[in-house]
């Protein structure tokens, strides 16, 4: 009897990545869409940064590759092996992280007054709404306690 590896790779097909399949439903959901709008802002947010002042290019960078991390993660169910990580509290520092960082990154750009600086500014201010929102959604979906029924 021939095992999988002894097959010709056209009878095998692709075994070894099954465990990274695309799970497309996740990202058409409202979580995949704010990590998807997430990862487009940070990623404006950096090329603006790298027309004027370089320096501040890193910490939208950063925030970049751990959103996309996030969403290589959660789109292909793999975070589901790593049993012990606490996800949503994971999800929920990425947040608040992200808003710190890039709020501050931004406040300090600004100063320079360059045109892209100020662009980067903006889409600096519109990120951190969006990974405020993405936080309370996250806290207010996993963290947050449930009212018990003698509450009411």
């Amino acid at each position: 009897m021939l095992s999988a590896r002894d097959k010709p790779p056209e009878e095998r097909g692709a075994v070894g990545l099954q465990g990274f399949a695309i799970d497309k439903s996740f990202l058409t959901s409202p979580k995949g869409i704010l990590l998807e709008v997430e990862l487009a802002l940070t990623f404006i947010m950096a090329m603006c940064f790298a027309a004027s002042i370089s320096a501040y290019m890193a910490a939208p960078l950063l925030e970049f590759l751990i959103t996309l991390a996030f969403i290589f993660l959660y789109a292909t169910q793999y975070y589901q092996r790593f049993q012990r990580l606490n996800w949503p509290c994971l999800d929920f520092l990425r947040c608040v992280s992200a808003v710190v960082i890039l709020l501050v990154v931004s406040f300090a750009a600004v100063v320079s007054r360059e045109g892209p600086a100020i662009a980067a500014f903006v889409f600096g201010v519109i990120v951190v709404f969006v990974f405020v929102y993405d936080a309370f959604k996250i806290y207010q979906a996993e963290m947050a306690p449930s009212p018990t029924p003698g509450d009411q």
